[in-house]
């Protein structure tokens, strides 16, 4: 497995120098606690934004995971509802959607429960919730697509760009696939248009740039938009289909001389990203710094 531990560019999260080292320094660094003495008990989870499709999804999967419990559940919308019954459980989880977080923290906090607070709200949000969370003694995890690094760089969390275990795999293979092969194309497909390119077709480009390698040689300079679009300085081109009914689906296409090789990644719903919210979720709670990318516990 190829460490992640290469210059990787975060272009969504800032281009100035200052940036990249501090990033630099996040990535190659995870520094973990020694287990609680109570390493057994059970995770009280939070979810702020329950209500979001993702919200919801997450509400199953943590009531379901062995050793975790939802213990809040935060959201703008649908307030004093049960988080079970919004969630299409059939039994409710006697658990209010509510918008204040500083209550269910310190609810929390006074119980001495481990504590994980997942972060599915906006990036104006993040910092104040992050803040309040390690306030109580709960560690976060955040999935907030767009966000910026220096919105939580001096907070102790988990920043997940994202949580699907095939995603980051698919960015690792990448990363070593690019050490071999000159020319490269990202693919990807979408049934909507919002976004594009997408995250992750973005965040493929900035892993497999800075490595050393140009891509493309022959056309790199091209202007055509027939050639899709051009990330970054190395070469590296992204095309996005769009048409309603499609899975949302990634391919990484490498070529050398005689071969093809073809690396891809479909997504048919967010129950794609459970089992690595489940992961994150244990192995945040101890964490003592800043971590970006859920492939540090891969």
């Amino acid at each position: 497995m190829v460490s992640l531990c290469h210059p990787i560019r975060i272009r969504a999260c800032g281009n100035t120098a200052r940036r990249k080292n501090a990033a630099a320094k996040v990535l190659c660094s995870v520094q973990q606690t020694p287990p609680p003495a109570a390493a057994q008990s059970t995770i009280k989870v939070v979810i702020v934004g329950a209500t979001k499709e993702i919200g919801r999804t997450a509400v199953l999967a943590v009531s379901k995971a062995r050793g975790m419990e939802l213990a809040g559940a935060i959201d703008s919308q649908c307030i004093g509802e049960d988080a079970g019954q919004i969630s299409g459980m059939d039994e409710p989880l006697e658990i209010p959607v509510l918008n204040d977080l500083t209550m269910v923290l310190g609810s929390i906090a006074q119980s001495r429960a481990t504590g994980v607070v997942v972060d599915f709200s906006e990036p104006s949000a993040v910092y104040d919730n992050v803040k309040q969370a390690a306030a109580f003694g709960l560690s976060s995890v955040v999935y907030v697509p767009k966000i910026e690094l220096d919105t939580v760089t001096e907070l102790v969390c988990l920043v997940a760009p994202t949580l699907s275990i095939g995603s980051v795999l698919l960015q690792q293979a990448a990363i070593q696939a690019s050490f071999h092969y000159s020319n490269v194309e990202i693919v990807e497909s979408k049934p909507n248009p919002s976004d594009l390119p997408s995250q992750d077709a973005i965040q493929i480009a900035n892993n497999i740039s800075d490595l050393g390698q140009i891509y493309n040689r022959e056309d790199m300079d091209s202007s055509s938009p027939a050639r899709g679009q051009l990330l970054g300085e190395d070469g590296v081109r992204v095309h996005s289909m769009v048409l309603p009914g499609l899975v949302s689906s990634t391919s990484i296409n490498f070529s050398g001389p005689g071969e093809i090789y073809t690396l891809r990644h479909d997504v048919a719903n967010v129950q794609c990203l459970m089992p690595g919210l489940v992961l994150a979720i244990r192995k945040v709670v101890r964490l003592k710094n800043l971590i970006y990318g859920l492939e540090k516990f891969l």
